[in-house]
């Protein structure tokens, strides 16, 4: 199946020009410097704004998936619980997914866009010089794999699990490096 069979995909919010900041503004934009490569929105950091035309927003909800269709990495970030707390639009650089069918969750299809066979997809159909990015009709036509949704929740669980790890790795190789860096000190006193 084709990503189009299973969710809708639109451009993000279309600013004219530079996003302007405008402190305490009611919406919050989400731009690529806001996603991470562990696909988490860093809400705190989304610049408050406000849009010239509200009827043309289309607010981001829980669950909505953002494509970075620009850049050398191609990457899906799935929206969280915390949008509640925002009125929210997507910077135009992403494209915003909402999944159509029950059948497919939004954190198996973030999982799966992220995953070897679609990165490979997109580098293939890539385009521009300088700027590579995803057109929406090939975004569309993106190759999906939907398992049933017990393997889906088993695979989310594992990537999961497999973050918290890294994580705790990353965590463990900073604390190694302060412990290095103490002793270097504390020998270079005496």
């Amino acid at each position: 199946m084709w990503l189009k069979d299973i969710a809708s995909a639109k451009a993000g919010y279309p600013f004219r020009g530079a996003i302007m900041a405008i402190p305490n503004a009611a919406v919050r934009v989400v731009q690529m410097k806001d996603t991470f490569v562990d696909q988490v929105i860093e809400w705190s950091a989304c610049l408050c704004t406000e849009l010239p035309s509200q009827r043309s927003a289309d607010f981001l909800s829980a669950n909505d998936i953002l494509f970075s269709a620009r850049g050398t990495k191609n990457y899906a970030v799935l929206v969280d619980e915390a949008v509640s707390h925002y009125q929210a639009v997507a910077a135009p650089h992403f494209f915003i997914l909402r999944l159509a069918t029950p059948d497919v969750l939004p954190a198996f299809l973030v999982w799966w866009l992220n995953q070897y066979p679609c990165q490979q997809y997109f580098q293939r159909e890539a385009e521009g010089s300088v700027t590579k990015s995803i057109r929406r009709s090939v975004l569309e036509n993106t190759p999906i794999v939907a398992p049933p949704l017990s393997k889906q929740h088993a695979i989310i669980q594992l990537a999961n699990t497999l973050a918290r790890e890294q994580q705790v790795l990353a965590q463990l190789q900073r604390n190694g490096e302060h412990l290095m860096n103490t002793i270097a000190s504390d020998l270079s006193r005496h």
